[in-house]
């Protein structure tokens, strides 16, 4: 099976003693309310998505993998994984010493002990990471609202945070990998989405079943953009898709808990290693993966992968050109296989798709199954 990146799974989860003896110290301790986002990285942290880190970014580090797209190691990573506070609340914190980490309700979920705390350039890391300064980007906006003060060290987790929602399908990295083992999986191939799955989607994702054992389908259900769909219809769709449509000893529905940053080539990357942490050894990556908006042009998120070795990175990127239905070929197809014109080409815009779906009326079946789009309009008509 494919090692995890830099050869070993992280856990920073504590349990028995140890975790009593946090759960006594963490009462004297000063706490850090995470936000969401926060969150969603300490529980990747935990769990070993975000192997080899061990905790948040160190100021090495972190200059590190804005500039030159990789730890201080030399190992690839792309997308800097920091814990932000504002002056005041880190000139309460000293290097050296514990703070707990808490969520909304006051709950701590883990200590943090500080060895670095440092400011850094907003705008840069916007520039950098995003490729844009512009705060109407998400990802963007979300680094010039945090604090100015990023806080680094290792996290001891006392416990991850509770899920009411997709327990069946909260597979952390060890429990994927253990059942690709079972399941004499060699070759997976990882899909990540944040969109429920359409038919230019399937067809991808059977083109990729024909030459790997399995097919890890991985949404996406941290934070996402507001007007994204939601979890809970999302996961639905998936499940009436792979009922009906897929072999079910080919397929392994899990959850990502991790949140989007909507980063384009430098989230391409990012997703490919967390999947390789979650035991895939090929990883799909499709027109504007990761993408908002045109900040990004179609295929950068696929020409990054040329930066780096396969040694490097580990996990083999397939990569999809722009698929859609041919009226001519009367099939999904792709640039890559179609030699029709445009004119042939059926395709519809998310504004199009979302305004049938709130009137109640079934997108066509060469874009969507009808079973997808009943979940759908339900969605949608919840909205209005």
């Amino acid at each position: 099976m494919i090692l995890p990146h830099g050869g070993k799974l992280t856990n920073c989860v504590k349990i028995g003693d140890e975790k009593e003896k946090l759960i006594k110290k963490s009462k004297h301790l000063k706490k850090i309310h995470l936000t969401p986002r926060e969150i969603s990285d300490l529980e990747m942290i935990a769990i070993g998505g975000f192997s080899p880190l061990d905790g948040f970014m160190r100021k090495k580090d972190y200059h590190n993998v804005i500039e030159y797209n990789r730890l201080v190691t030399g190992l690839p990573w792309t997308i800097p994984i920091t814990l932000a506070v504002n002056k005041e609340e880190a000139d309460t914190l000293k290097e050296g010493e514990d703070a707990a980490l808490v969520d909304a309700s006051g709950k701590v979920l883990a200590i943090l002990h500080l060895d670095e705390k440092y400011e850094y350039d907003k705008k840069k890391e916007a520039r950098l990471v995003y490729g844009t300064e512009e705060a109407v980007h998400p990802g963007v906006k979300i680094v010039y609202e945090q604090g100015e003060v990023l806080l680094a060290g290792k996290v001891s987790v006392i416990e991850c945070p509770k899920h009411n929602d997709f327990i069946n399908y909260r597979l952390n990295p060890a429990d994927t990998r253990r059942i690709f083992k079972e399941r004499g999986w060699k070759r997976v191939v990882g899909f990540q989405t944040r969109n429920p799955v359409h038919r230019a989607h399937e067809y991808i994702l059977k083109c990729a079943l024909e030459v790997v054992d399995g097919l890890l389908l991985h949404p996406i259900v941290g934070e996402t953009k507001s007007d994204d769909i939601p979890a809970d219809t999302r996961m639905k769709c998936y499940e009436v898709l792979l009922e009906k449509y897929y072999p079910k000893e080919r397929v392994l529905l899990a959850v990502n808990p991790a949140a989007m940053r909507y980063a384009g080539p430098k989230e391409a990357i990012f997703h490919a290693i967390v999947r390789k942490n979650y035991g895939c050894t090929h990883f799909i990556v499709g027109r504007d993966h990761a993408g908002v908006g045109n900040y990004y042009s179609p295929f950068a998120a696929q020409d990054i992968f040329d930066e780096f070795s396969h040694d490097e990175i580990g996990i083999i990127p397939l990569r999809f050109g722009n698929s859609f239905y041919c009226k001519k070929c009367e099939g999904i197809v792709s640039e890559k296989t179609c030699p029709h014109p445009k004119e042939e080409h059926f395709s519809l815009s998310g504004t199009k798709v979302r305004d049938l779906l709130r009137n109640g009326e079934m997108p066509p079946v060469e874009f969507t199954r009808p079973e997808i789009a009943k979940i759908l309009i339900g969605w949608a008509k919840n909205l209005a």
